[in-house]
């Protein structure tokens, strides 16, 4: 293919988008650059940190959101996973803690990542990681010139 694209941008469904927005804003980060309505109380956003971005989009529209998420839509989070290159993964782990994060200590993946896996409000698996291999690093130290 001859045409160029640039990034990737997942678009999650959110059950709540306040609180999606406060864990991916106030958590980790991300700033938020653009959504469909002013206010907290929208229905579709982008957020970016670091050259990543991730879209997020409410299950329900407002009128039609039940009082609890409906578990057999949402079942299959879990099973979502976004990976993030991340340097410092003992400082993730002590941040994540601190935002009362459930999580295990970063741990090495037997392909040669070290790991900090969490799930966000929603229940989407996310993966802090970064080559445990000094030379594999170099190349994603290249790679990822860019501060995460």
């Amino acid at each position: 293919m001859k045409t160029e694209f640039f990034g990737v941008a997942p678009l999650l469904q959110v059950y709540d988008m306040p609180t999606a927005v406060r864990f991916y804003r106030d958590v980790l980060g991300f700033d938020l650059v653009n959504q469909s309505s002013d206010g907290e109380e929208f229905d579709w956003c982008l957020l970016s940190r670091g050259g990543a971005e991730i879209m997020l989009n409410t299950i329900y529209e407002s009128q039609h959101r039940p009082s609890q998420p409906d578990a057999k839509r949402t079942a299959a989070h879990g099973d979502t996973g976004l990976y993030f290159a991340c340097r410092d993964l003992e400082s993730a782990y002590d941040h994540l803690q601190a935002h009362g994060i459930p999580i295990d200590p970063p741990r090495v993946a037997p392909y040669g990542m070290r790991q900090l896996y969490f799930r966000d409000p929603d229940g989407y698996t996310l993966c802090f990681q970064w080559p445990s291999d000094e030379q594999w690093a170099e190349n994603w130290r290249r790679r990822y010139s860019f501060e995460v």
